[in-house]
């Protein structure tokens, strides 16, 4: 984990297509380029989930490092808004429903995720330009 401690980043699921969207909505609002990025399938996203004593074989609960304290699933989401600003910032009060309303909910959309959302064959690979972005070793 002390290898994540200094920066902000953001692990996901490279195969899923509402969990790239996500990568992909973070690479636009966060103009400040705060976050760095791990794919979930990379060796590198494999040992941070292994470090957290989650499954390497189904990213179902993604992923967020903001000031060395990782966050999880919905809370994750939540942390990733509060550091984008507003009006974003706004979305990051979902970390105040209580667990019994939004651990399942998370849940429920995370096991569903492929057949509402689809699933891409591959994992998605940045283009040269976005490289700068990922971890060493986070894309591969």
């Amino acid at each position: 984990m002390d290898r994540f401690n200094q920066r902000d980043i953001i692990v996901f699921d490279g195969e899923c297509i509402l969990c790239s969207g996500f990568f992909k909505f973070m690479l636009r609002h966060d103009r400040r380029q705060r976050f760095d990025f791990v794919l979930a399938q990379s060796r590198l996203g494999a040992d941070l989930y292994r470090s957290l004593d989650l499954p390497t074989d189904d990213f179902e609960t993604n992923l967020v490092v903001v000031d060395g304290q990782v966050h999880q699933r919905l809370d994750a989401f939540a942390a990733a808004m509060r550091c984008l600003g507003w009006p974003w910032k706004a979305l990051s009060v979902c970390r105040f429903l209580p667990g019994v309303i939004k651990n399942p909910l998370y849940h429920l959309i995370a096991r569903n995720r492929y057949a509402i959302f689809g699933r891409y064959d591959t994992c998605m690979m940045p283009d040269a330009g976005l490289r700068s972005r990922f971890i060493a070793g986070g894309w591969t």
